[in-house]
């Protein structure tokens, strides 16, 4: 990589003054926290309870482990930047951040591909479900996703931070992102990342047109259900997957897609707490909502510990 001048990035702080900071810390550090607890919990539920090891929870369990990279990627330098009243992190660190959000990202949103089709099989297809949704299939296609977010990761990184950087070293955003640091490029070899991007955003857009097709198939088969508990019983399992796919999607191509002319550092950092923050933290409340077998499994899980306390 390039850019040997450069041997620290500024970030954006959340507040100018160090009450507003602190403040700001609090509330992130109870968000981070809470998406700890709530991811930690459905990973352990689906990992301990043999009654969840099925294609759907499998795929739950990975979104989990996602949702906990993802969020302790970016938080955690920001929270801590803010008690020692500081906006420096180091290169490695900064591309380390890059690598491993863009990594996380793009595999997040392979697996709430893979999840449609899962649901597109097990309602459109249930005879099939077995054989088109085998173990080995499952991780197959989990090892597909991991794999591409890697791949994914390691060319924009590689791109962005062999890019000549001459326009200051402050970073708009509260941590290391893409298009915040393209901006600091002084050479037209940037076009080369911005392509990446397109293709990319291109990539992103055939699994949204997958999801939704997917999803206008599924809604098509549950509205033929005769019976009402049979129609709501495949409500269940979609919607949670559906809210959180609207989630995550509408943030994310907000953030990238929206125009220059209505940029600014704070609605930058709004928007970007909306896409890197949120999901992590809402999508466990989400899914343990609409299922019942998770939160059976849940409290089994709580009971358990407390049990095993006493």
């Amino acid at each position: 990589m390039s850019n040997n001048s450069i041997t620290e990035f500024l970030l954006l702080p959340f507040a100018d003054t160090r009450e507003l900071q602190l403040v700001h810390f609090w509330l992130f550090l109870g968000v981070y926290l809470v998406s700890l607890l709530g991811n930690g919990l459905i990973i352990t539920a689906i990992a301990c309870d043999h009654r969840l090891h099925t294609p759907m929870y499998f795929f739950l369990l990975n979104l989990s482990v996602l949702d906990l990279g993802s969020i302790s990627t970016t938080l955690p330098k920001a929270m801590a930047n803010s008690p020692w009243e500081t906006r420096a992190i180091s290169y490695a660190g900064c591309a380390a951040q890059v690598i491993l959000f863009v990594f996380f990202l793009s595999a997040e949103f392979c697996l709430l591909t893979i999840m449609a089709y899962d649901r597109y099989v097990a309602i459109c297809k249930p005879l099939h479900y077995g054989t088109l949704l085998g173990s080995r299939a499952c991780f197959h296609m989990a090892a597909a996703a991991w794999g591409y977010g890697f791949l994914s990761a390691l060319l924009h990184t590689a791109n962005t931070f062999s890019l000549p950087l001459c326009q200051g070293n402050a970073v708009n955003q509260f941590f290391c992102e893409i298009p915040q640091i393209l901006k600091l490029s002084c050479s037209d070899t940037y076009l080369r990342e911005v392509g990446l991007l397109v293709v990319s955003a291109c990539l992103a857009f055939g699994c949204f047109v997958f999801i939704v097709v997917s999803y206008v198939q599924i809604f098509r088969a549950v509205l033929r259900i005769p019976s009402e508990q049979g129609r709501h019983k495949a409500f269940s399992t979609c919607l949670p997957h559906l809210a959180v796919v609207f989630l995550f999607i509408s943030t994310a191509f907000f953030a990238h897609l929206k125009s220059p002319s209505i940029s600014s550092p704070v609605l930058d950092l709004v928007v970007a707490v909306l896409y890197s923050v949120v999901p992590p933290a809402v999508n466990p409340l989400i899914y343990s909502m609409r299922s019942q077998e998770l939160k059976d499994a849940l409290w089994r899980v709580a009971e358990g510990m407390l049990f095993h306390r006493q």
